[in-house]
């Protein structure tokens, strides 16, 4: 930035402006509060109103510090010369002195006032007539000034004069403590984005190097489980398989996750394939059964049409909903699964017994992250139902709940599409 030092020229009305070839780097702070001043976009027209109002022909706003003195923005009818960014000696500044009285200076003849006719700022810098009132920010700091000068004495001190300036400096803190909370709420949003870039793209690399540590215990209970062992051994066995079902689940849920908030979303490879479809769906009832052995399952598959569809992800919708009906449903009922085709829907409908999930949290649970704080909650990612309501939606679907004293149903229903594949 510019230092600069005014001399009083040779015609009255004109300031012949000498710059000194150094720079002085800006404190950081004060060169961000300069650009929210140049934010603020009345600041131009409260300047051009200053000058016609006044007659005066030169207006700007300075931020004034115990260190620098900096022009934010200006008007300038006059040649002074002083634009953004330009700073003067603060020493040699009335705007420093307002800075440690805090009032109003009104200079309408330096010439003939009584203090300031032998004050050197007047003379240093070539003006008779003078106006400038304080900024403060929100929270009463001293922030700078909004000023005004002329070379000729100008008449200043009327009412009408001084409630202007007054009211066009309050306002300018007005904008300002919007331009700075706007500022940190978006340094805040930029920072949040990339903890949460951070974090989920953490969750993605977990999500893979998990996978094939835990197919590698599964594949091992499977080779383990067909050998003579003893009863307790091969119940323990069971578990660990069981468990790794569960692993599994879990990962792909983070991985699900993880890609449609990297911007990929729920991919797709839709099929006609009835075959395919039921076959992936049985399988999911059966890791569901072998999963609790003691809970009943009922299921009720009827496909009699081939359905456009990605069966994997579909299966998967289904593990899902069977998975949170396992945990949260009643021991002392039965889980029940239908799948069927209805009035050219394709529905998945899961229906357990307990208690009647309440209307508040009905709205959350499809919500990533939300989980009830029960103890049966304490393993899980709360990603389940929000995974479900993802690959629905890439169906073109929709997933409903309801719930009652008796059973909750959670019913898929999306579709049938005629059109070809593409």
């Amino acid at each position: 930035m510019n230092i600069v030092s005014l001399q009083y020229a040779e015609k009255p009305f004109y300031l012949t402006i000498e710059k000194e070839f150094m720079y002085q780097e800006l404190d950081f702070d004060v060169q961000m509060d300069v650009e929210s001043i140049q934010d603020i976009k009345i600041v131009p027209s409260i300047l051009n109103v200053i000058c016609k109002t006044t007659g005066m022909g030169f207006a700007a706003v300075s931020r004034v510090t115990e260190k620098e003195w900096v022009t934010c923005t200006s008007r300038d009818n006059i040649n002074f010369k002083l634009k953004s960014g330009d700073q003067l000696e603060v020493n040699n500044t009335i705007c420093n002195e307002i800075r440690q009285h805090g009032q109003k200076v009104v200079i309408e003849d330096a010439n003939q006032d009584l203090y300031y006719s032998s004050h050197p700022s007047p003379p240093l810098y070539g003006y008779q007539s003078y106006i400038a009132v304080p900024i403060y920010r929100k929270n009463k700091d001293f922030f700078g000034t909004l000023f005004a000068l002329d070379p000729k004495p100008v008449k200043l001190k009327s009412p009408e004069i001084l409630d202007m300036f007054k009211m066009y400096a309050e306002l300018i803190s007005l904008h300002l403590e919007m331009t700075d909370d706007l500022k940190a709420t978006t340094l805040q949003l930029r920072e949040e984005r990339k903890i949460a870039e951070l974090r989920e793209t953490f969750i993605a690399v977990l999500g893979h190097d998990l996978r094939n540590p835990v197919g590698t215990a599964r594949m091992s209970a499977d080779i383990l489980l067909k050998t003579d062992l003893p009863a307790p051994v091969l119940r323990q066995l069971e578990m660990i398989k069981s468990s790794s079902y569960r692993m599994q689940e879990l990962i792909d849920n983070l991985l699900d996750f993880a890609k449609g908030h990297l911007g990929d979303g729920i991919k797709l490879k839709l099929e006609r394939n009835k075959k395919e479809l039921l076959k992936e769906l049985k399988q999911v009832v059966a890791e569901a059964r072998a999963l609790d052995p003691s809970r009943e399952v009922i299921e009720n598959i009827r496909i009699k049409e081939d359905v456009l569809c990605d069966p994997h992800r579909i299966a998967q919708l289904l593990s899902n909903l069977l998975g949170n009906a396992l945990k949260h449903g009643s021991r002392k009922k039965p889980l029940q699964v239908d799948v069927y085709i209805e009035n050219r829907n394709f529905v998945i409908s899961v229906i357990n017994g307990g208690k009647k999930i309440p209307e508040e949290r009905i709205n959350n649970l499809f919500k990533p992250y939300y989980k009830e704080h029960t103890p049966k909650n304490e393993s899980g990612l709360g990603l389940g139902l929000y995974i479900v309501s993802e690959i629905a939606k890439a169906h073109n679907g929709v997933v409903n709940v309801k719930s009652n004293d008796l059973q909750t149903t959670f019913t898929f229903k999306m579709p049938l599409v005629r059109r070809p594949i593409d």
